[in-house]
């Protein structure tokens, strides 16, 4: 049985991720591009899966 915590920060992960995605399709239909924006907000979410959820699944 999984847990409630595996599964909430799962699906923040996946929240996340979605949100990424959503600004880099809005940038790049407006073709405002900004690198070390993506580069931040995606560090930040490794950052946020390596510190936090690895060790909640393990």
């Amino acid at each position: 049985m999984v847990s409630h915590l595996t599964v909430a920060l799962v699906a923040f992960v996946a929240l996340s991720a979605v949100l990424i995605g959503a600004l880099a399709f809005t940038m790049h239909r407006r073709h405002k591009y900004e690198p070390n924006l993506i580069g931040a907000l995606i560090g930040a979410l490794l950052c946020f899966v390596l510190l936090e959820t690895i060790p909640a699944l393990i």
